[in-house]
């Protein structure tokens, strides 16, 4: 039985570069019928563009386990800090609040 433990372990590499991360304000998710597309974007204040920061894809099944660890770590950090309050955000504003032109 040992022997079988052993051989399902699995080391993971993390870089410093990917350790740091990459900072999302925004997440567009698109689907075929074979995988998931997730593409994280950061939009930025009077900025009128927005660049995909980083681009994940995912078997649906994948995508189905991904829901289901988010939902419990979701859960573990509202059991923690309390409820997160997502019902009185209004829709995200495309300018996100920028500076306009003045005339």
């Amino acid at each position: 039985m040992a022997e079988q433990e052993k051989a399902q372990e699995l080391s993971i590499e993390l870089s410093e570069e990917i350790a740091e991360g990459i900072y999302s304000n925004l997440a567009i998710i698109t689907h075929s019928n074979t995988e998931f597309v997730v593409d994280f974007i950061r939009i930025m204040p009077g900025t009128p563009k927005a660049r995909v920061k980083s681009r994940i894809v995912l078997t649906p099944e994948h995508a189905k386990r991904f829901l289901a660890a988010m939902k419990d770590n979701i859960k573990k950090f509202e059991d923690i800090h309390g409820q997160i309050d997502t019902n009185e955000v209004p829709p995200f504003p495309m300018n996100f609040g920028g500076p306009t032109a003045q005339a």
